[in-house]
């Protein structure tokens, strides 16, 4: 139903976890004990003229209605992913900085509708709504529009659609939401654009994370869930999808060179006009040999003390056949038995990619091999010379 970003479930968001649980089973206390709803009732009035500081802290936290409880969770549930990505402290800091912002707002939106309209706002609906609008500033602005589907060929179904559906339903629950939800945009963009370094003056510090840390979160954390492959979190939805597309490539290889050791225990020959797609199973130490002089466009499988390591096809090998005159078998096979170094090709290389693997201790020879094999690629080139 909302935005497929990360693992399912709480796990990663305590803070997330604990809000839903403490602000709705306050909720249904509340609910089933009407006598104490007055306490919890968030009259701005109260608050500016008879001066009850403290209604804004009972009436900004739990919700009365029911309804806006369950949307509210909801969203809570949905904008977890944000305690995932920045950290369970930036996320407080960003949920109390606009707390604070838009108890401000609530009171000048409130004057000023009465100076309008000649109409005195009493009570607004309660519970912790401003702080969960200002979370819909960053999830607009940092998490990506995909299309889904399509209504009547015309309108677009994204994955961000039921979030902002929830919200509306949210926003039309009660006659002066609106002034709530106004009050939560403007603080998170304030808030979010670190106007006048809010950032830096409103905050949880270090000292209340790390208590929190050691008291709450152990009682609110959830474990990882197991029917989920553990993945790193990416930064944004193009990244998480590239890394399971990766782990799915990771097992389709693993699987390949398990079938290979079934099928064959020598080392198959290579068609070398042809080009056929082959595994080697070589060892570590001539694989990229190998590669250059059998001059083949195929997967190179090292196998070293019952581990397995692979490189990925080399793009760079695929075409180098193609410009050069054919060998005879019999000066193939010398070639093999030379054990001189075979001519370094004239496809460009970035200087500065040479320099910065010479500078981590490998030769230019090597760096040359190894950026040429991998089609440029610094990070599989560096990962092949500190197999080899």
């Amino acid at each position: 139903m909302f935005t497929t970003t990360g693992s399912r479930g709480l796990y990663k968001a305590p803070l997330s976890k604990g809000l839903l649980l403490v602000l709705n089973g306050l909720a249904v206390m509340l609910t089933l004990l009407p006598q104490y709803q007055d306490l919890f009732v968030y009259n701005i009035q109260a608050v500016t003229q008879q001066h009850q500081v403290w209604r804004l802290l009972c009436g900004r936290l739990v919700c009365l209605d029911v309804k806006d409880s369950f949307c509210g969770g909801l969203l809570i549930y949905n904008f977890r992913i944000f305690e995932r990505r920045f950290g369970t402290r930036k996320f407080a800091s960003f949920l109390v900085g606009t707390w604070c912002l838009s108890a401000l707002i609530d009171v000048l939106l409130a004057q000023a509708f009465q100076l309008l309209f000649d109409y005195e706002v009493e009570e607004l609906p309660a519970g912790l709504l401003a702080p969960v609008f200002s979370l819909f500033v960053p999830f607009y602005l940092s998490i990506p529009r995909m299309p889904v589907t399509q209504v009547l060929g015309h309108i677009h179904i994204t994955n961000k659609s039921l979030v902002y559906i929830v919200g509306l339903q949210m926003l039309t629950s009660s006659p002066f939401m609106w002034l709530l939800a106004l009050s939560g945009l403007i603080s998170g963009v304030l808030y979010h654009s670190n106007v006048l370094r809010l950032q830096k003056l409103i905050f949880v510090p270090t000292w209340l994370s790390r208590i929190g840390r050691y008291i709450l979160e152990p009682v609110f954390s959830s474990s990882q869930p197991s029917s989920e492959t553990p993945l790193g979190m990416g930064a944004t939805l193009d990244i998480q999808r590239q890394q399971r597309m990766d782990l799915l490539d990771q097992q389709l290889l693993l699987a390949q060179f398990n079938e290979a050791r079934r099928n064959t225990r020598q080392q198959p020959q290579v068609d070398r006009y042809t080009l056929r797609p082959v595994i080697a199973v070589v060892q570590p130490a001539k694989c990229l040999h190998m590669c250059k002089v059998l001059d083949y466009a195929s997967m190179c499988i090292c196998v070293q003390a019952g581990l397995l390591q692979w490189t990925r096809l080399f793009p760079s090998l695929r075409h180098r056949g193609q410009n050069r005159t054919q060998i005879p078998p019999h000066l193939h096979a010398q070639t093999n038995q030379s054990t001189q170094e075979p001519l370094l090709d004239n496809s460009p290389v970035a200087e500065e990619q040479v320099a910065l693997l010479v500078e981590m201790g490998f030769s230019r020879t090597d760096a040359l091999e190894a950026l040429r094999a991998s089609n440029n690629d610094i990070n599989m080139a560096t990962n092949f010379l500190l197999q080899h």
